[in-house]
């Protein structure tokens, strides 16, 4: 199932022997390990086992166990490849015998996983979450829980802010609410400017309106990746930001003067609203199905075929890109 489902069923507070979060967000994978973790076991009875640890017949044994001190046993497994058929399904069953038990599969990078998601059935009380990058609107309101959940007062427009500051990283923003949480006042643009730095070389904002210009984006494009920028990940946020220029030209032409709020669900600053604005204004309608066409043929092409040099793959990609379309 994917993340709204789940989410849905979490307010429901229906629990599941065994879970599995996988998919591009290797951050969303992370929180809904931790927030179901957290809300069935305390700390102490949370065991964690990561990559080269995993050993099928100790974990089975540990599910099969009950604990003599808590009525909970829970135990998280990270894993970059999918594992076999029979060793999921028997510590799915473990944990169907043993009512005490849970188990979390939390299947991190770029493997293919989905098989793997179809182990998990309601007949077994197990349940496989895709989790997608979030778009912004998604992001910001993760922000906001979080902020509510550690007490921090924090305008809307400095969450925004800090978002664009750390190139929409979420791992990046929750470390510095926690920071600015030490404050013990209300956070404010101004505020995150004074105590939080953002990343890298280069504004990831000013490289995405410069793709779509199509100015020369050889050197942003090569400090991104050097810095560990994902190609996937790339590649999603440039149609992801293709996406939004196109909602706010088509709202544009429809209803007048566009409206942050309405189109996009939240208020970013001032000025990235404003090139961002001006910027999708000046596509012609039929230029944004060609570049939907481009980016999408671009990632099939990418996870489907087996490219020995994605990043010099893509930065050619992207470059004629910024020809077909300047």
């Amino acid at each position: 199932m994917y993340k709204k489902e789940f989410d849905n069923l979490l307010n429901q507070n229906k629990k599941f022997d065994a879970y599995m979060f996988y998919g591009q967000s290797t951050f969303l994978i992370d929180y809904y390990t931790n927030l179901v973790a957290t809300s069935i076991a305390s700390k102490e009875d949370i065991q964690r086992i990561y990559y080269d640890d995993y050993n099928f017949k100790y974990i089975k044994d540990q599910l099969l166990q009950s604990s003599l001190f808590s009525s909970n046993n829970l135990i998280i497994v990270r894993i970059e490849k999918k594992l076999p058929k029979n060793e999921v399904t028997e510590l799915i069953n473990a944990c169907n015998i043993n009512p005490d038990s849970t188990i979390i599969f939390s299947c991190i990078g770029d493997s293919d996983f989905k098989t793997m998601g179809s182990y998990f059935t309601t007949k077994t009380n197990s349940v496989s979450v895709r989790m997608f990058a979030p778009f912004t609107n998604e992001a910001i309101k993760l922000l906001e829980s979080q902020a509510r959940k550690i007490d921090l007062q924090i305008d809307v427009s400095a969450l925004n802010h800090l978002f664009f500051m750390h190139r929409q990283d979420l791992s990046l923003c929750f470390n510095d609410l926690s920071k600015l949480a030490i404050l013990n006042k209300r956070v404010t643009t101004t505020l995150v400017n004074s105590h939080c730095f953002g990343i890298g070389n280069v504004s990831f904002e000013d490289f995405l309106n410069d793709l779509i210009l199509g100015n020369d984006i050889s050197d942003e494009l090569q400090i991104l990746l050097e810095e560990g920028m994902n190609e996937i990940y790339l590649l999603t946020q440039i149609t992801s930001f293709v996406q939004q220029l196109f909602m706010i030209s088509a709202y544009t032409r429809s209803f007048g003067t566009p409206n942050a709020k309405e189109i996009l669900g939240f208020v970013p600053p001032k000025n990235i609203w404003e090139k961002k604005a001006k910027l999708a204004i000046s596509i012609k309608p039929e230029t944004f199905q060609e570049m939907f066409e481009f980016l999408l043929n671009l990632e099939l092409e990418i996870k489907s075929t087996k490219i020995n040099k994605q990043n010099l793959f893509l930065q050619a990609s992207l470059r004629k890109f910024t020809v077909m379309f300047r």
